[in-house]
């Protein structure tokens, strides 16, 4: 096998993989499907990735590189907060454009666990608070801003992956709170690192917005992710 027989025959696999976890989000998934959808026999699946664990670290290790070479071809607005909300837009596009990659590089919480493939997105995006912190232009600490933003939109990409379709007004509506409250142009609440009760309490007290399990995901990053 040439290497570029090798590399294409690896992209299959990892691609096969995403798309039975995207059919069946939350589900299990068998290696044998995998082979078959890649059109492989099971020895070249352990050859590549080792066992089960070890394909699904590389599908999460391609749908960061996918994510991140998207974010790299967008060019920055020179405002840090409008760049949030573009860089909230382009994660909620790829999220419904590769539903079994994204449900397994957000969608797998284990408490104490964070991939390492996830620290680049969040540098960028704790640039991006940083700037706007220095700007003057925050109500709270960059990397709590950071932690909210994010923690908001996996929630909403994952609701949206659920629903199997697109909802701009309520990815927009969501979104334009957060950012008005991290900013100050929104309830006083947001000071005095009472946002993400806040953010938890409203997500709690209104589960149909986002869906039982986002709501619950979402307290978890909000949880992880900053103090609350």
């Amino acid at each position: 096998m040439t290497e570029v027989e090798a590399t294409d025959t690896r992209t299959r696999l990892l691609e096969a993989a995403a798309d039975l976890i995207a059919a069946a989000p939350g589900e299990d998934f068998s290696l044998r499907a995998v082979c078959d959808a890649a059109g492989v026999k099971m020895p070249t699946l352990y050859h590549f990735f080792g066992n089960k664990q070890g394909l699904i670290e590389a599908v999460v290790q391609r749908g960061f590189d996918m994510y991140l070479s998207a974010k790299s071809s967008t060019e920055s607005s020179g405002d840090p907060i409008q760049d949030l909300r573009l860089g909230w837009d382009a994660h909620v596009a790829f999220g419904l454009e590769n539903p079994g990659f994204y449900t397994l590089m957000y969608g797998k919480v284990r408490p104490g666990y964070s991939p390492e493939a996830q620290s680049k997105p969040s540098e960028i995006l704790r640039g991006l608070t940083l700037k706007a912190e220095q700007e003057g232009r925050l109500v709270v600490g960059h990397e709590q801003a950071a932690a909210h933003v994010l923690a908001t939109n996996i929630g909403v990409t994952l609701r949206l992956i659920i629903q199997g379709k697109n909802d701009p007004e309520l990815s927009a509506g969501v979104r334009e709170g957060v950012l008005a409250a991290i900013t100050g142009t929104g309830q006083s609440e947001a000071g005095d690192g009472r946002l993400g009760h806040a953010v938890i309490e409203r997500a709690a007290a209104n589960p149909d917005i986002l869906g039982e399990t986002e709501t619950q995901l979402l307290i978890q990053w909000i949880g992880r992710l900053g103090e609350v």
